[in-house]
């Protein structure tokens, strides 16, 4: 496949075995907007884009996730919850729960050791302890998509690390695209997407190409 073939498929996948409850997709869609603003705020406030997209944007997704998404079998896909966690090619749950207990481990450390190993000047506030919580928090984030990126490089090959980076980055774009409906069919009392529309969008992209 091509880099951006594979970028399709790897969304595909990604919404098609993830994403079936409206309440999970609507949660995606404010995540999205949340982190479109820290994008931005990351070149004039670090710490604050860090602590929107981890304090905002990551809680609304991951909430989602654990708490609305169904984990039984899959009857639109025909796939156990086991086996879609074993081709998850980023985070699935279990890798999530691990990223997520170092985010959560990350104040506990900074009170305990407020240099953090020596990175930091000790914090004479709160505010400044906020600041550099915020901080390692970004570095955290960033690092997980670089090492996920490489383990990837191993595991799939070169592109495969690349286009999920590439996905990841731009999920945020993505999922406004394609949940800005969510509301309505919540509103409608809709709260599970069949997937038939988009097994037909597949289906006809796959032939074009």
């Amino acid at each position: 496949m091509t880099f951006f073939e594979e970028l399709q498929q790897q969304r595909w996948d990604d919404h098609r075995y993830y994403h079936h409850n409206r309440i999970n997709q609507f949660l995606h869609l404010l995540s999205a907007m949340c982190f479109l603003a820290s994008y931005v705020l990351v070149f004039y406030y670090p710490a604050i884009a860090a602590l929107v997209g981890w304090l905002l944007a990551m809680s609304l997704r991951q909430t989602g996730h654990f708490f609305f998404e169904p984990l039984d079998y899959d009857k639109v896909n025909k796939a156990t919850h086991e086996y879609k966690e074993s081709v998850k090619v980023g985070y699935n749950l279990r890798r999530k729960v691990v990223l997520l207990s170092i985010w959560a481990f990350v104040p506990i450390i900074l009170y305990i050791e407020p240099t953090f190993f020596g990175a930091f000047t000790p914090a004479a506030s709160f505010y400044e302890f906020i600041n550099n919580m915020a901080i390692i928090w970004l570095f955290v984030g960033l690092g997980a998509i670089a090492f996920r990126t490489i383990h990837l490089f191993k595991l799939m090959g070169v592109q495969s690390g690349l286009v999920w980076a590439s996905k990841i980055i731009t999920d945020p774009y993505h999922d406004i695209k394609i949940y800005y409906k969510s509301i309505y069919y919540i509103m409608k009392g809709e709260m599970y997407d069949n997937m038939e529309d988009w097994y037909e969008e597949a289906s006809f992209e796959n032939k074009a190409l």
